[in-house]
């Protein structure tokens, strides 16, 4: 879900402490992203547990250097396979989101990291912290899906 965010530093009031997931409007929602570009990045489940990894193969749409999608509005229509969370579909996308994803963070009733840009005010401060893989990707473009167990890596936290 990394997008391009508003304008707006921050929000009059932490919305996100009082309104359920399902309650929040459109752009209180997009806010919730940290920008982190986690959710870009190629998975690989096993089959047998269930364990999901991490590769360092980001989405062919992911801009490694902003950290954010290049055709956000329209990456269903060239990445079909793109999840489109929404309050609806948090249920069943939580077990692979990153532990530091603010959707996750909520629906588990958890509170968002102190680095959060809704906190803090500023987007860098989730690059900043150390948790987005701003810089750290390579394009699925360049990689044989075949290989992706070569790039696993472990999650930014």
């Amino acid at each position: 879900m990394t997008h391009k965010k508003n304008n707006d530093s921050t929000f009059s009031d932490k919305f996100w402490e009082n309104k359920p997931l399902e309650k929040l409007n459109f752009k209180e929602w997009e806010a919730l992203c940290d920008g982190c570009g986690k959710c870009c990045l190629n998975k690989i489940e096993d089959e047998e547990t269930g364990q999901v990894f991490l590769t360092r193969i980001a989405c062919r749409l992911f801009n490694d250097e902003t950290c954010l999608c290049s055709d956000y509005k329209k990456r269903h229509e060239h990445v079909p396979e793109c999840v489109k969370l929404t309050p609806c579909t948090i249920k069943q996308n939580a077990y692979w989101l990153p532990s530091t994803c603010a959707y996750k963070l909520l629906y588990e009733k958890k509170p968002l990291p102190a680095w959060h840009p809704l906190l803090t005010g500023q987007k860098e401060t989730t690059h900043g912290s150390g948790v987005s893989v701003r810089g750290s990707t390579i394009s699925e473009k360049s990689v044989n899906e075949d290989d992706w167990e070569n790039y696993i890596i472990t999650d930014p936290k």
